[in-house]
């Protein structure tokens, strides 16, 4: 079985790494089930769930962790965020069932944990096949261009990514509820606002990368000294 080693630093930086995929998955399934946003940009109005940009600050940490440490870390972090998103839904319904002490409480709480069951599905099913393929999609344009050009490997994995799952979520969630031609205008139209922010997120991916492996770096260079310097003590040692 094959094991994956991390020093204590890059473990506090995989916990933050975490905490904010996490954190972003639940902000952008609570929003989107509460707002929709009306976001002049020239000529054209995107109207999209609230949570859009929560959800797409995700793909650029999963490029960052697949980039630093591979791709088993990265798919760790995929399940960590689809772990969060369960126990959320399980808590808020939870708490749901329990008696309110006012009733508008009970009306307030329905509108932000109230449970639409096709929202919620295709919000876990876009989740889990696009995470995935975003992935092992930045691993094999990593292969292809062996390891160079980080902004085409962030990119490319992340549009197509984002396509799957703007898709596949407006298909399962609205599909036989609006004609063909309002999902695909809701589908292209938010994938197009996705594509925007990814567009501008390359450059805190190269970051990202950055910072992480300044303490592999650090860690090397430490190693390599403390090398050198056991060898030369031996040596004199050999000679005395």
């Amino acid at each position: 079985m094959n094991s994956v080693f991390v020093s204590l630093r890059d473990l506090k930086i995989l916990i933050v790494m975490t905490g904010i995929f996490a954190s972003s998955i639940v902000v952008a399934n609570v929003a989107a089930a509460i707002k929709l946003l009306a976001l002049p940009i020239g000529p054209l109005l995107f109207v999209v769930p609230a949570g859009t940009i929560a959800y797409a600050v995700t793909f650029p940490i999963t490029d960052i962790a697949d980039e630093v440490y591979g791709k088993k870390i990265a798919l760790y972090i995929v399940w960590a965020g689809f772990a969060a998103e369960i126990v959320m839904l399980a808590l808020g319904y939870a708490d749901y069932w329990l008696p309110p002490l006012e009733p508008y409480m009970q009306e307030s709480y329905q509108q932000v944990f109230g449970i639409q069951w096709r929202i919620v599905l295709g919000s876990i099913v876009a989740y889990l096949i696009s995470q995935h393929h975003d992935v092992w999609a930045f691993w094999e344009w990593r292969r292809i261009t062996k390891g160079k050009w980080l902004w085409l490997r962030n990119n490319a994995s992340t549009l197509v990514s984002q396509l799957i799952d703007s898709t596949t979520f407006t298909i399962i969630a609205f599909g036989g509820l609006y004609p063909i031609e309002v999902i695909f205008d809701m589908t292209l139209w938010m994938w197009i606002f996705k594509v925007m922010i990814a567009l501008c997120d390359t450059p805190f991916v190269y970051l990202g990368v950055w910072l992480c492996k300044r303490p592999q770096q650090a860690a090397q260079r430490t190693s390599k000294e403390e090398l050198d310097i056991e060898e030369r003590e031996f040596e004199e040692e050999m000679e005395g």
